[in-house]
């Protein structure tokens, strides 16, 4: 008898219905999201709700992103193929894997070192050659790879680090969320401009975990830390 990955079926629903069917709409995106087995990036126990519309818990008070906020996110820094890009919290990998299928280089930045041990061996695992897995502060970056096309960052800062400004090439995009005084948190885009006149576009409110390091919260700081079910 043939095998058939259970998964397959809620991979492909959730792509049509969570992601396409709430306004994302970049193809390249939607096939990436269609091609990451979601499941071998969450822990064994949460296998079942993989395809669900919601964060999961990965462990070490961290979490995978709602999958329509991957999408949006990714689809925001608007990738064309063949870009640098720089992720900020690794988390368990799956944004990373995501971006490998888009960009031709990704370096992801994880401070708590079991996540990065664990990120670094499921990619390697699966075969993500592209995805370089560094432990370390990510609001400073990692400038031995800079200048990048995009950076994304899946935890919210009290404002866009300099750092991470900094080492974006000119034209290039960052996403990242940040706290709002009047939505809590807010996606935002900065487009950087060689001029030094970046432009900002605020994008929708969100809800993430905070961005610890020497240019984000403090550690044990609590805001921004979210619910899950």
């Amino acid at each position: 008898m043939k095998w058939i990955n259970p998964y397959l079926e809620p991979r492909e629903r959730m792509v049509r219905d969570q992601i396409a069917g709430r306004g994302v709409h970049d193809r390249r995106v939607l096939d990436a999201m269609l091609h990451v087995p979601r499941e071998a990036f969450v822990p064994e126990e949460c296998r079942p709700a993989a395809y669900s519309d919601q964060p999961l818990a990965i462990g070490e008070g961290q979490t995978i992103s709602q999958p329509y906020i991957v999408a949006a996110m990714l689809q925001a820094l608007g990738l064309e193929g063949g870009e640098r890009v720089l992720e900020i919290g690794t988390g368990s990998g799956y944004g990373a894997a995501v971006l490998a299928h888009i960009a031709r280089a990704v370096h992801t930045i994880e401070r708590i070192p079991a996540l990065a041990r664990a990120a670094r061996e499921t990619l390697r695992r699966l075969g993500y050659d592209s995805v370089d897995v560094v432990e370390g502060d990510g609001t400073l970056g990692w400038d031995r790879a800079a200048p990048y096309d995009a950076i994304v960052a899946t935890a919210h800062g009290p404002g866009i680090p300099p750092s991470l400004r900094a080492q974006l090439r000119p034209g290039g995009r960052l996403v990242m969320p940040v706290a709002d005084k009047d939505k809590g948190q807010m996606l935002v885009r900065v487009v950087r401009a060689g001029d030094g006149h970046d432009r900002m576009d605020h994008l929708e409110p969100v809800r993430f975990v905070p961005l610890v390091g020497a240019q984000g919260w403090p550690e044990g700081d609590a805001r921004g830390s979210i619910d899950l079910p």
